[in-house]
């Protein structure tokens, strides 16, 4: 069974590098769910603007 604990230098360097990593949060995956988001209000917009005004009223 592995322990958690580093047991040599190159290991404590490493848990403290992820350690560091995880730190500054998921960034990453904000930006891509926050473009991801506006891709979709962007089409939306578009077949709003271009496809279902240009039809007019139902009668």
């Amino acid at each position: 069974m592995k322990t958690m604990i580093p047991t040599d230098e190159s290991e404590f360097e490493l848990e403290k590098r992820i350690d560091e990593i995880v730190s500054h949060g998921p960034s990453g995956a904000f930006a891509v769910a926050g473009l991801a988001t506006a891709i979709v209000v962007a089409m939306f917009f578009i077949f709003y603007f271009v496809v279902y005004l240009p039809r007019g009223t139902v009668q």
